[in-house]
């Protein structure tokens, strides 16, 4: 039987006045990938950085492991818990070898980062023939990549991605997912991945959650989301 990861429990988050997230509550399985979906301002992005402890709680709960906790950024790295923001966030004026030098700023033994670093490569070759390059210089896609693999490089056993996908062409597009779909499978790393291009990721992920209005409106398989229809009335905002 499968471990329960992550919890998220009645999760009300308030940026101002504004309610981002409205008694939400989503979980994690080990070894699984699960979506995020709903239109803009659903909450999706909300909750990841909820868990990795970007977003604070007004009410509600997360839970690691069924452990009550209070989220705070570097711990989360230390509890086996990545997040790769929107935006190809990279340190441009560093090298791709420096970049994941940082990722990796938990390991202190300098042969373990190294070995971590050599691993991570294997799945992105493209990074690995530019491992001395400034990240400036790469592609939009390689700059993806690069955010994924800096993550990667504590081995965590949770990876949260939001919106990995955007801004990039649909081939590029194509080879996010593949990665994505790799490194769950390889290393079994749990995945929670909020996500606008709905086709490429309902072929990736065990399960989805659909939010709106910073709450769930439904949660199930793939196959059961898309017959359901609960997408287009949500998109078009007849829920």
């Amino acid at each position: 039987m499968k471990e329960t990861l992550l919890k998220v429990k009645d999760a009300h988050v308030h940026y101002g006045g504004v309610k981002a997230l409205d008694g939400a509550s989503v979980s994690l399985d080990e070894g699984e990938i699960v979506a995020l979906m709903g239109p803009n301002g659903a909450g999706k992005s909300t909750i990841l950085k909820t868990i990795f402890g970007l977003a604070e709680l007004s009410h509600g709960k997360v839970l690691w492991h069924e452990r009550s906790i209070k989220p705070v950024p570097h711990e989360m790295v230390a509890e086996d818990i990545a997040f790769v923001p929107q935006g190809r966030r990279v340190f441009r004026h560093l090298t791709v070898r420096e970049n994941l030098e940082i990722g990796g700023f938990i390991v202190h033994n300098r042969k373990l980062l190294q070995e971590r670093i050599d691993e991570v490569l294997e799945f992105f070759p493209a990074l690995k023939a530019k491992i001395n390059a400034k990240s400036a210089t790469l592609s939009g896609g390689q700059q993806q990549m690069l955010a994924i693999a800096r993550a990667l490089v504590t081995r965590p056993n949770v990876l949260l991605l939001d919106e990995p996908s955007l801004g990039l062409a649909p081939k590029i597009v194509k080879e996010v997912f593949a990665k994505i779909k790799e490194i769950n499978a390889r290393h079994r790393t749990a995945i929670f991945v909020v996500e606008h291009n709905l086709k490429s990721l309902l072929h990736i992920v065990n399960r989805a959650y659909v939010l709106d209005k910073g709450a769930v409106v439904a949660e199930g398989k793939p196959d059961d989301i898309i017959k359901s229809g609960i997408l287009e009335r949500v998109f078009l905002g007849k829920v």
